[in-house]
């Protein structure tokens, strides 16, 4: 059982490590210069990739901001200083531009590889935590990653460096990204299997029910077939159509109640007399996000999809909404 004071102490040490952390970012806002801005038109002016490169935990930020520069349109990968001298390099190519993390400035690893990029004139970006360092001066461009100190209690393990690095490539992605113009429609583009992507790529009719799917019945037919075709087809509604599509109504569950209310006979009454006329639609073109909205708006779950002349091509519920990931 661990006592109140135990429980103190683990506190104010997770609390001091965010502390030097958050501080050693803050630091970083002073050396967002001109540097920073060449860096940038360094990795604009290329014509191939950004090679992000590192050993041991700078590798893993290099990794991490790779991924980063690749999904917000800079295309960009991750290339491990160890494996590069044995093969790997070759991935590299004129015109592309080397982004290289190590916070000492002097991983052997990476420093074998500058003759290398030489040959190939391939412009070197250094993000070290020494302006000194042998890498650093090598480069074309030097982007600052000090700390004044690490987080680790003993002040060895990569912590606040690690932390830092990884904001600075963040600083650089989401610069690069506001000069390309990128959008939110391009970040969807990169995530088709995200959240964000189904919302912006996904269109109403990529996934709406067509053809003997779709709940359709004549506006001369008694309400006990249109019934009927409710149930069958398990969409909550009936789309009341002429013989060649052209859409007249929609009969649902509420019509169903009202029609109820009033008395009617299942059999004598024609669905043109109890359906609801200029019913809420949308387009197979619209996003699927907006068939979301439209249902959440007029407190419905299902819809019809008419094209750009009112005929019927399909519906969609929530459920489907829902299977699609979308809601």
């Amino acid at each position: 059982m661990n006592s109140p004071r135990s429980h103190s102490a683990l506190i104010a040490a997770g609390r001091r490590a965010l502390g030097i952390e958050a501080r050693a970012i803050t630091a970083l806002q002073d050396r967002i210069d001109a540097a920073f801005a060449r860096s940038c038109e360094l990795c604009l002016a290329a014509r191939g990739r950004v090679v992000v490169c590192g050993l041991g935990k700078s590798g893993h930020i290099a990794n991490k901001i790779a991924a980063t520069l690749a999904s917000t349109g800079t295309p960009a990968f991750f290339l491990h200083a160890a494996e590069a001298s044995h093969g790997d390099v070759g991935v590299v190519t004129a015109g592309d531009v080397l982004l290289a993390i190590s916070y000492s400035g002097e991983t052997p690893e990476l420093l074998a590889l500058l003759p290398h990029l030489r040959r190939l004139e391939i412009p070197v970006i250094a993000m070290t935590g020494n302006a000194s360092s042998t890498l650093a001066q090598a480069a074309a461009v030097h982007l600052d990653a000090s700390v004044s100190e690490e987080a680790c209690p003993l002040n060895l393990a990569p912590t606040a460096s690690t932390t830092a690095a990884l904001a600075l490539g963040d600083a650089l992605a989401t610069a690069l990204l506001a000069a390309r113009g990128f959008t939110s429609e391009d970040f969807a583009r990169s995530h088709p299997g995200g959240v964000l992507g189904r919302k912006l790529l996904l269109h109403v009719g990529d996934i709406m029910r067509q053809g003997a799917d779709l709940p359709c019945v004549s506006a001369t037919v008694p309400l006990e077939q249109g019934l009927l075709e409710m149930s069958r087809k398990g969409l909550g509604l009936a789309a009341i159509t002429t013989a060649d599509q052209l859409l007249l109504g929609v009969f649902t569950d509420g019509d169903l109640r009202r029609a109820l209310d009033r008395g009617v006979s299942l059999r004598d009454t024609t669905m043109e007399t109890v359906m609801t006329r200029n019913p809420r639609t949308v387009a197979p073109s619209q996003l699927a996000a907006d068939a979301v909205n439209c249902m959440q708006e007029y407190s419905v779950t299902a819809l019809l999809v008419v094209d750009e002349r009112s005929r019927l091509v399909g519906a969609l519920n929530i459920h489907d909404l829902l299977r699609a990931g979308v809601v």
